[in-house]
């Protein structure tokens, strides 16, 4: 194995009550609409400008969008906190010598915000983003993607997911793939389609890694 990829909400960093908070601001201001947790997940695939394109009835929808960047931005310190399990074990497969790449639906504005208030800037080789693909998950294009550009095979790479998106993307990509209910807050919780494995602790990750390096 030579790359191990994430998808990044609810899988390396429990970012979902910040979404859902800037999702409900959105239709809260916009829509006069309260809108659940549930509801939001449903609307889950595109990013989040295609989701507010999507799913509001008001046709002011750049104005939407930069008030889910600005509500996402101003909570963001405040509903995601730092998980040190998640910092350790990426910064060890870092010394190990894995590309790290990320494969998520959201887009590359709200990835950046996550990834510098949790100091992860400069630690992936790959990222792609729901604004570098045609179709998102379950389709494989952007996993595809991220490996032409690490330049690996498909048999030695891993990919990481929350949800039933992940998993069916994965599994398309023939890429070996991990369902994750690890974090406070994740998408699913009984896949539809079967992963090859199922981890609901991070540390058990290592010992999966050398049990597929034999």
């Amino acid at each position: 194995m030579k790359a191990v990829i994430f998808d990044f909400d609810g899988t390396l960093a429990d970012t979902l009550p910040v979404c859902f908070y800037s999702f409900q601001a959105v239709f809260r201001d916009f829509d006069n609409k309260e809108v659940t947790p549930d509801e939001i997940k449903a609307m889950f695939g595109p990013s989040e400008t295609g989701i507010i394109r999507e799913n509001l009835i008001d046709s002011n929808h750049d104005k939407a969008i930069e008030l889910y960047y600005e509500k996402y931005s101003e909570k963001h310190n405040e509903l995601v906190l730092e998980n040190e399990e998640i910092n350790d074990l990426l910064l060890s497969l870092k010394r190990e010598g894995y590309k790290l790449g990320i494969v998520t639906g959201k887009a590359r504005r709200s990835l950046l915000i996550s990834l510098h208030c949790l100091n992860m800037n400069d630690l992936f080789d790959v990222i792609i983003t729901g604004d570098d693909v045609t179709i998102p998950k379950p389709h494989p294009e952007g996993l595809n993607k991220a490996l032409a550009q690490l330049n690996i095979k498909n048999t030695d790479a891993i990919f990481l997911g929350d949800s039933d998106a992940d998993i069916s993307a994965g599994k398309q990509a023939h890429v070996h793939t991990i369902g994750v209910n690890w974090l406070p807050n994740y998408q699913t919780l009984a896949f539809a389609v079967q992963p090859d494995e199922m981890l609901s602790n991070i540390n058990e990750f290592k010992q999966v890694l050398e049990k597929l390096q034999v």
